[in-house]
């Protein structure tokens, strides 16, 4: 048979007759690390798969391992397509969907997200789990804009707003696109070559800009990323790991408005990103597979392996973390959030804590510009804790 890998893409020839199971035990393959498709359709671990089989092997950058599963669905006992190991069930395509359905409204009720009536605006990538939040959210009726921020990563770009425009066009769905470069004069590659950021670090950081700016001029009530359970458990992981009691306050499904600062809030948070993969694989939604180029290194991906070893002898580990955390552990550190008093900021009018905001001080690296002088030493001071040198302000009064 002919199978085919992703990321990076390559095809293998395995030959003779056998299960699923067994053919990701000879690639050296976590099962609940992917998705195995044969002619648009899911294969389960104890399917067969012939010598004249043409397989896709998927990766969902997820983990889990441990008893098998029973291959009928937990609900209608009908053929199973997916395995949720964590649940100890299996589903059919139907029940499936529900489940996933089901635990974004849990997720929407528990933590007050949005009601019927609120705007909400959809963080969209062209990955899985964007387009699979912004699918619920339109199919159960919600008032669902896109928006796509084009961060001018080459044919990775390109391709992703491709899929978002294309995913928009045939649901009727509204889509704001924002051009990086076009509008702030950078594109992430470049801001990796000249700021001190990292280059996930500046990516991140204009995400968060461009989409609070973007939802406060067209008048939205909240902003609704697509982070899933496995990143929320990698992240906690790591504020945990340096104890950055900080972070760990902020890390909520809903964050609250405050001035300048749209609501935000992450409905996917009990999926994980093999539930939210298999749901767009079986919504028939076309996603980019591909991951982005510029990833290589990115801290939050070991995080996530550690996180799938654990997984891997103890499924439901993702869960009982993240998810314990918010119900046990939340409440001990809000006093870590901090009362910081916000100030406009001079160059943009954005929200923050001194005269500039970050993403106005790292756009005037990147572009060469001047800000204005510092007051005094301890904005430079305040400067240095951002790694942002104080020449990107200017001269300071002569002596």
């Amino acid at each position: 048979m002919r199978v085919r890998l992703r990321n990076p893409d390559r095809v293998v020839d395995v030959p003779g007759r056998r299960r699923v199971s067994e053919l990701l035990d000879e690639l050296s393959i976590d099962p609940d690390t992917v998705l195995v498709i044969r002619d648009r359709t899911l294969l389960t671990r104890e399917q067969a798969v012939g010598e004249d089989d043409e397989i896709e092997v998927r990766p969902v950058i997820s983990g889990g391992a441990g008893p098998r599963t029973p291959m009928g669905c937990l609900r209608c006992r009908a053929p199973a397509v997916i395995e949720v190991r964590r649940h100890h069930a299996a589903f059919c395509q139907p029940c499936f969907e529900r489940h996933v359905r089901t635990q974004v409204e849990r997720a929407v009720g528990a933590f007050d997200m949005f009601a019927r009536e609120d705007r909400i605006l959809v963080a969209v990538s062209g990955g899985k789990d964007s387009l699979a939040l912004w699918d619920i959210l339109l199919e159960a009726g919600y008032r669902a804009t896109g928006m796509y921020l084009g961060l001018g990563i080459g044919g990775y770009s390109d391709r992703s707003g491709e899929v978002a425009h294309r995913f928009a066009d045939v649901r009727g769905a509204e889509l704001i696109h924002v051009d990086l470069r076009g509008e702030y004069g950078f594109d992430i590659p470049t801001a990796g070559a000249k700021g001190s950021r990292s280059t996930c670090g500046v990516c991140g950081l204009s995400k968060r800009y461009v989409f609070n700016r973007v939802a406060l001029d067209h008048g939205f009530d909240v902003v609704a990323t697509g982070h899933n359970l496995d990143d929320e458990a990698a992240t906690l992981l790591g504020n945990t790991l340096r104890w950055q009691t900080e972070y760990i306050a902020r890390q909520h499904p809903a964050l609250p408005a405050r001035e300048g600062k749209v609501k935000k809030v992450k409905p996917l948070h009990r999926l994980s990103e093999r539930e939210t993969a298999a749901y767009a694989f079986l919504r028939g939604i076309d996603y980019v597979v591909e991951e982005c180029p510029l990833v290589a290194g990115n801290t939050q991906l070991r995080y996530k392996d550690a996180m799938n070893q654990l997984e891997k002898g103890a499924p439901g580990t993702k869960a009982a973390f993240f998810l314990g955390y918010l119900d046990r552990a939340a409440e001990r550190f809000r006093d870590d959030t901090g009362a910081e008093r916000l100030q406009a900021c001079e160059r943009c009018g954005q929200p923050t804590t001194g005269r500039f905001c970050a993403f106005c001080r790292a756009r005037a690296q990147m572009l060469g510009e001047r800000l204005a002088p510092p007051r005094d030493d301890q904005l430079v001071r305040e400067l240095s804790n951002e790694a942002m040198p104080a020449e990107v302000y200017g001269a300071g009064p002569a002596a």
